[in-house]
């Protein structure tokens, strides 16, 4: 009874685990079965394999064939699993030699004509096969970009099943990924052209350097927008362990191009106030897909015209931005994706938004029933709010010129590198991953510095997050003065951010 064994990856959110895939070909009536729980796509993988088995003039196996993918208990999702299927079937045929299918990852969608294609989440499947122990890999030749990027693993690509073949029977050598060519970052607008807006900005730099969520309240045209997208070039680029982990969660979306293939910079991700809770977090059915907060891991997440996104959404966003991560539980099986990322939220004041306060038409009630559509949960979590105010003169703000974003990236920096060297071998890259207890604790500060804090407490003022998220930004405060620790005026400042409402 002919037996072969290949191996393929499968996805359970950002996570790989390597699949053995095995044919079994017996006798009996010609049948194909499938088992190891595939869903829909992969149960019609045994019609595309055979076709492409056949027009790539090799002979498909008359009798009873049993495929099993194991672990059989793991759900198995999508069409990358066709060229593993395909290399065990011929190698239990005895068509191709299965020396050196051991060892090796075979991923690939297969077409009718043998065309291999490529499929998403690449990146996360060969990770995961790296740490499995194993050596090779083949994949679609357009993904070999994609594949480049991991190191220590032997990676091929091919563009039809019969490529593969002639490399199992040493006919022919497959093709040899191109060296990754680092991609131009993309251009990101200068914080120059955001004219005055001093507290604005200072905030913006507070909440680059620390790593801070953000507020910005204020009527249209004031340059809440301007302000946030000028965050990204303020950031420092992505790790190298970041920039894997980011770029993974953009294969599994297949966003992913051959100009740029590794994300190098803080992704801006800006969705509309339309978008729906499942894409807004991840979601779908099956699997669930990661959704906006993933793709803004390690970068920012703007949500403009916050008021308008509703409740639901808004809600949805607590447990995330206190983790870190999101997990979510489909009918065939829970997933988690990471999601650590910044938040900057950008408001109007009340619905009719005037140009001047004194113009606004709406009742106090009104405006109190459009402010509190962001909740006090979740602005107990966003550390800096700052209210905009409306330009009064243009002219006045050309006798000084405004500062570019390389004068204040270059204090921003300098202040991670401090807040680096600091948490060194915890594993916090900015003072906002620090938990509370460390900073109360291993780093507390003085009572004379934390005195302002604690009347905050006793007068109901903040809460006890708010009061370790305080610390966090006078600690940033402090990196950005140049200070060894915060001083009672940085705790002010902190708590002066915090008290700052949108009303």
């Amino acid at each position: 009874m002919p037996l072969a064994k290949a191996w393929s990856v499968a996805l359970l959110g950002i996570d790989g685990r390597v699949i053995e895939i095995e044919a079994d070909i017996g006798g009996g009536l010609p049948k194909v079965t499938l088992v190891g729980l595939p869903d829909a796509g992969l149960r019609e993988a045994k019609d595309r394999v055979r076709s492409a088995v056949r027009n790539s003039g090799q002979q498909w196996p008359d009798g009873k064939v049993t495929l099993g993918l194991s672990p059989a208990n793991l759900p198995k999702v999508g069409s990358g699993y066709d060229l593993g299927i395909a290399a065990a079937v011929l190698a239990a045929t005895g068509s191709v030699p299965a020396t050196k299918l051991v060892g090796t990852v075979l991923l690939g969608e297969l077409a009718l004509d043998g065309r291999i294609r490529t499929v998403r989440g690449v990146l996360p499947g060969l990770l995961a096969a790296r740490d499995a122990g194993f050596a090779r890999a083949v994949v679609p030749t357009e993904s070999l970009f994609e594949a480049a990027l991991v190191e220590g693993l032997e990676v091929s690509g091919a563009t039809r099943l019969t490529d593969v073949v002639a490399w199992l029977k040493d006919e022919a050598p497959l093709q040899e990924p191109e060296p990754p060519v680092p991609g131009e970052p993309p251009e990101v607008p200068d914080l120059a052209d955001v004219v005055g807006q001093p507290e604005a900005r200072w905030a913006l730099e507070v909440a680059a350097a620390g790593g801070h969520h953000l507020l910005l309240t204020g009527p249209p045209g004031v340059g809440k927008t301007m302000l946030a997208k000028r965050l990204p070039g303020l950031l420092p680029r992505l790790s190298g362990e970041e920039s894997l982990q980011v770029t993974a969660v953009h294969s599994i979306e297949g966003s992913l191009t051959r100009s740029a293939p590794l994300v190098t910079v803080p992704p801006f991700v800006a969705p509309h106030h339309s978008i729906s809770v499942a894409a807004l977090i991840g979601g779908g059915s099956g699997i669930a897909a990661p959704g906006a907060i993933s793709r803004a891991h390690r970068g920012i997440l703007f949500l403009d015209e916050a008021a308008e996104f509703g409740p639901l959404r808004l809600e949805s966003l607590r447990t995330a931005l206190e983790e870190g991560e999101v997990r979510l539980s489909r009918t065939r099986g829970s997933v988690r994706y990471p999601a650590r990322f910044q938040l900057v939220l950008a408001t109007n004041p009340c619905p009719c938004a005037p140009v001047k306060d004194t113009d606004c038409t709406c009742s106090p009630t009104a405006r109190r029933r459009y402010l509190a559509r962001l909740s006090g949960p979740l602005l107990d979590r966003v550390d800096l709010r700052v209210r905009l105010r409306p330009l009064t003169a243009i002219s006045a703000h050309e006798v000084r010129r405004p500062e570019s974003t390389d004068e204040v990236r270059a204090r921003v920096l300098e202040a991670r590198a401090k807040a680096v060297q600091r948490w060194e071998g915890r594993g916090w890259r900015a003072n906002s991953e620090v938990p509370g207890p460390v900073l109360r604790q291993e780093f507390a500060l003085p009572p004379g510095v934390t005195n302002l804090l604690d009347r905050s407490l006793d007068r109901g003022v903040l809460t006890a997050r708010g009061a370790d998220r305080c610390l966090r930004i006078a600690w940033t405060l402090a990196d950005l003065d140049g200070c060894q620790r915060p001083v009672a005026d940085h705790v002010a400042a902190a708590l002066g951010f915090r008290e700052r409402t949108a009303a």
